[in-house]
């Protein structure tokens, strides 16, 4: 026989009064692993308050962060990627391209257009890290070719931002035929005296870094981003050495003179806007 009998409705309450956490308003930052509230994040541009690490953000946010709202008008958006090897690794790169399709919304890696900012005109283009790795193949080598064509006809700057692993294996040589051609894309812009500013962030890799990317009259990268051609475990392995603290982070970089500055991502469009008044 029970001595007692529990009080259900006592308990009901009880649980009623338990802290009830919702899912998604916090965030661990992947830096100093402190828990940041995601909102306070949001409005610090995804910048952690604690450790100032540079969270990922996507295309859209990329470029409302720097262009006034609401000028920015997309061109060549319907470009698309062919299969002119039939290449196929553990699914066929056709498939994998729908995937990504679908997964991101975007035709290819790279979105082109024009906007404004602070009033003036320019023509902005930002890598999608999240397409296949942000890897550059003929769609970005076209695409890029075409806003260097847009930036002479307009007289206006020409903005690039990358996150990249590098040139497209799927696509082969055709791949590799776009380092080519957006560097020799880029260099008309000298004679035309149109500046051409690069932006790199986390990470900036492989045929792209060894390419258009290192070409901007002006150099910019965002804090503590891995900027390189091949990856520093691949270097390593080769050369047989210890590499030194921070290598091909972008503040090495800066200090050995491969980049102009480094912004936070808060300042970005106010140094933009002085660049390009200067030019």
């Amino acid at each position: 026989m029970a001595w007692f009998k529990p009080d259900r409705e006592a308990s009901a309450k009880k649980e009623d009064k338990r802290v009830k956490i919702t899912e998604g308003l916090w965030v661990k930052c992947n830096n100093c692993r402190e828990i940041i509230y995601r909102k306070e994040l949001e409005k610090n541009a995804k910048v952690c308050p604690k450790c100032d690490y540079h969270f990922p953000i996507t295309v859209e946010e990329r470029i409302n962060l720097i262009l006034d709202e609401g000028s920015f008008k997309e061109r060549d958006a319907g470009l698309l990627p062919s299969d002119p090897l039939g290449f196929k690794d553990s699914v066929r790169y056709r498939d994998r391209l729908k995937a990504n399709q679908e997964k991101t919304g975007q035709k290819d890696v790279l979105v082109i257009g024009e906007g404004r900012l602070n009033h003036r005109p320019v023509v902005l283009g930002v890598f999608n890290f999240n397409f296949m790795g942000g890897s550059m193949g003929s769609v970005v080598g076209e695409k890029i070719s075409r806003a260097v064509e847009l930036v002479i006809e307009r007289r206006c700057p020409l903005i690039l931002i990358t996150a990249s692993g590098g040139a497209r294996m799927q696509e082969g040589i055709i791949s590799l035929m776009q380092m080519a051609k957006t560097s020799a894309a880029v260099s008309r812009l000298q004679s035309h005296r149109i500046p051409f500013i690069s932006i790199l962030t986390d990470p900036t890799f492989g045929g792209v870094t060894a390419s258009f990317a290192m070409l901007g009259d002006v150099i910019l990268a965002e804090p503590r981003s891995l900027i390189g051609f091949a990856g520093p475990r691949v270097i390593q392995q080769t050369i047989k050495q210890e590499l030194p603290d921070g290598f091909q982070r972008a503040e090495f970089l800066l200090q050995h003179g491969m980049i102009d500055l480094i912004v936070t991502r808060k300042k970005l469009r106010e140094t933009l806007f002085k660049i390009i008044s200067f030019f």
